[in-house]
């Protein structure tokens, strides 16, 4: 834009000033502008929102270079349980199939936490602030769910729900300035994970692209030391590997601090969660779905137990009771058929389920570890 011409002013005849070699340094006269400008310079530029990571100070920086000797000595704080042993700080990508119920798993989650509730039914929890983002759902969808899920008890004011975000990098500064705000956090559900993973890099293989999409979201885990839950989907074609079965490349498992998918299954349970990870002991959990609440429950002692059929499960609990027994004694205290009861015992010590010795006894296989210590 020019300035506006005055016609009743004449603007005077340019100057010249010759600077010689003799006189670099001669000052300029010393005389007004005849032409000052009406219109302000602008200011600085606005100041933008709060980056995705808040600036430290190097020296709250943590230290990333050790002797050996040193690292030895140093004391580190435990890590953060949102639920202990499933979910600590850092991202865990929970992947399963369409409609097994991960987000009615994901909200329950969030409700519990929020309020301190048993996670499960049974997982002794901490209580504190929770972000939910629903960004499948609408308000109402979240508010009948929430209205099962609850039964009757009251809202906890601590879980905050969204249904939209940015897609990363963006949306890492919305999560930031959410966790900056509320730094007694302790989980952050993001449902699902598709929605905010953004573009690729141009160039990008599928496995840095999909590296790379975890990254921004574990920046922000790492750095305010909180858990997030990635919701995900699992590939249509099964595997016997359960992480071969999450949607996408290695890269996503292999940035996340942990991988859990949820796995329809047979005989009592209605699914079972299995666990792999950095902080959490790999296991395998069995759920109950209860359709009038939409909760999922954690049953008792391993996996195995509550995946089998009923006879299965009739000689495995003989047996944990009297390690040793044969089928003959195993038909006689249970009832079964003592013919069903050994072509069973058979093949359940071919697939695991039993241990035989050379003198045709059966055990039953050792249990898991137990779930640590928050």
């Amino acid at each position: 834009m020019t300035r506006p011409a005055d016609p009743d002013t004449t603007p005077p005849a340019p100057r010249l000033r010759i600077v010689t070699d003799d006189d670099p340094a001669a000052p300029w006269p010393d005389e007004p502008d005849p032409w000052p400008d009406p219109w302000p310079t602008p200011g600085p530029p606005l100041t933008p929102v709060a980056p995705a990571l808040p600036a430290a100070d190097q020296a709250a920086r943590p230290k990333t270079v050790w002797t050996a000797t040193e690292l030895m000595a140093t004391r580190f704080p435990e890590p953060k349980w949102a639920v202990p042993g499933f979910f600590a700080e850092g991202v865990s990508l929970l992947a399963g199939p369409p409609k097994v119920g991960k987000s009615w798993l994901s909200l329950g989650l969030g409700l519990d936490v929020a309020a301190g509730r048993p996670v499960f039914g049974t997982v002794p929890v901490t209580a504190g602030p929770v972000l939910y983002l629903a960004l499948e759902d609408t308000g109402r969808r979240l508010q009948n769910r929430m209205s099962k899920l609850l039964a009757h008890r009251p809202a906890p004011d601590g879980l905050t729900l969204m249904t939209e975000c940015p897609p990363m990098p963006q949306g890492a500064q919305l999560l930031a300035n959410w966790l900056g705000a509320n730094p007694t956090a302790r989980l952050v559900v993001i449902d699902v994970f598709a929605k905010v993973r953004g573009i690729s890099a141009p160039g990008a293989s599928a496995y840095d692209a999909d590296y790379a999409a975890i990254g921004h979201i574990k920046a922000i885990a790492d750095h305010f030391a909180v858990a997030v839950i990635l919701v995900h989907h699992v590939r249509k074609m099964g595997s016997d590997d359960f992480l071969a079965e999450v949607s996408g490349t290695n890269g996503l498992a292999g940035a996340a601090d942990a991988t859990l998918v949820l796995k329809r299954s047979r005989g009592k349970a209605d699914g079972v969660l299995h666990i792999t990870g950095r902080d959490v002991d790999e296991n395998e959990h069995a759920l109950s779905f209860q359709p009038d609440t939409g909760s999922w429950l954690l049953l008792n002692g391993p996996a195995s137990d509550h995946t089998i059929g009923d006879t299965r499960a009739t000689i495995l609990t003989h047996v944990r009771t009297h390690p040793g027994a044969r089928p003959m004694d195993i038909a006689a205290a249970t009832g079964l058929d003592v013919d069903l009861t050994r072509r069973t015992c058979s093949r359940m010590a071919e697939a695991g389920q039993l241990n035989r010795d050379t003198t045709g006894a059966y055990t039953a296989p050792a249990p898991p570890d137990t779930l640590p210590i928050p």
